[in-house]
């Protein structure tokens, strides 16, 4: 009889060889553990006849048709992704609710002799875990946030952070997006709310709770996703430590930044167009020409004094949250962007207001 897993927590993961998705691809892309590799054994095609049989003809006809073709899909799976995998070989199944498909698989593979597990209740089981960590459970750790102007490269010095052994948690990058109306990245798009909340979830149990998290100050939402109440809570009462550097230099850096929006007009004329309305049609108009003219610098420059500073000027005046300090930096190089993490760092280490 092959054994089932009804919990799907990250030390239980890492006990199998491999965490196989047998679901379709349409259906892995949307979401899926992570870690999970996709032999599906239905493709995208396939499953919808499966189910247009199913509905329209009978039952028996699409049972044994799509039994034809979850044999052949595993016999390739034999032959290409599986052909190397040793005697030993133990790996976790599931489909979306731990029927057919994972079982199907599962049996095949215990045949040749491997160890499979089936999650029950399938990818059902693992929404549900997602489900109740993000939204159900108040955030475990201590949120400390980087802020500052726009272009101030926060995203950049998180990471430069990160190297110098702060932990950090780096919600643009998980959420595949650059945090503003222009933040969207032109050669792909981002994941869905589903897959960004497994990333997510896969970060913070990597975290010790013990330490404290920088997180790049945001708003409730990351381009199309929304973060998840709990770590929104905990970033909103969260203190903060801000990077400070001229206007011409985050300029400067901005137009470097976002050299693959710059230089696809579709894409700037588009971002340009989400702008708020309360910007007068003269504004708007001057900021069309210097698109048009690409002097993009000059163009980052009058964003940035016009709409940025002055949003964000409100924002810090309504803002209570206990201030770490600010770091002040008169460039955005590589050198000017490792003193300023190493001056963070310090902060987060000594100040008495950090957690």
């Amino acid at each position: 009889m092959i054994p089932t897993l009804d919990h799907l927590d990250p030390a239980t993961l890492a006990a199998f060889d491999d965490i196989i998705d047998v679901r379709s691809p349409a259906e892995f892309a949307e979401d899926h553990v992570p870690g999970a590799i996709n032999l599906p054994v239905l493709d995208n095609d396939q499953r919808a006849r499966i189910g247009a049989i199913y509905v329209q003809e009978s039952r028996f006809l699409a049972r044994r048709i799509g039994a034809a073709l979850v044999a052949r899909n595993i016999a390739g799976h034999l032959d290409e992704a599986l052909r190397d995998k040793p005697g030993s070989y133990a790996p976790l199944i599931y489909c979306w609710r731990g029927g057919q498909r994972s079982n199907a698989m599962a049996t095949v593979l215990s045949q040749v002799g491997w160890r499979p597990t089936v999650v029950a209740g399938g990818y059902r089981t693992y929404r549900r875990r997602v489900t109740e960590a993000l939204y159900d459970t108040p955030a475990a750790f201590r949120v400390v946030l980087l802020d500052g102007f726009t272009g101030s490269a926060k995203t950049e010095i998180l990471g430069r952070l990160a190297d110098l052994g702060a932990q950090i948690l780096d919600l643009e990058g998980l959420a595949d997006h650059r945090g503003s109306l222009f933040g969207g990245h032109a050669a792909r798009a981002q994941p869905g709310q589903k897959l960004f909340e497994s990333r997510l979830l896969n970060a913070i149990e990597a975290l010790d709770p013990a330490r404290p998290v920088v997180v790049e100050a945001e708003s409730s939402k990351i381009g199309e996703i929304n973060l998840p109440p709990g770590l929104w809570k905990a970033m909103l009462a969260a203190p903060r430590m801000e990077i400070c550097a001229p206007r011409a230099e985050r300029a400067r850096y901005l137009t470097e930044a976002y050299g693959d929006i710059v230089v696809d007009a579709e894409a700037l004329t588009n971002a340009l167009a989400k702008l708020p309305r309360h910007h007068s049609a003269e504004q708007r108009a001057a900021w069309g020409a210097m698109a048009q003219d690409k002097d993009f610098t000059a163009l980052a420059e009058s964003l940035i004094e016009h709409h940025y500073d002055p949003a964000y000027e409100r924002s810090r005046r309504r803002d209570a949250r206990p201030s770490l300090g600010i770091v002040t930096g008169p460039t955005l190089d590589a050198r000017g962007l490792e003193h300023a993490a190493r001056r963070l760092l310090m902060l987060l280490e000594t100040s008495p207001e950090a957690p």
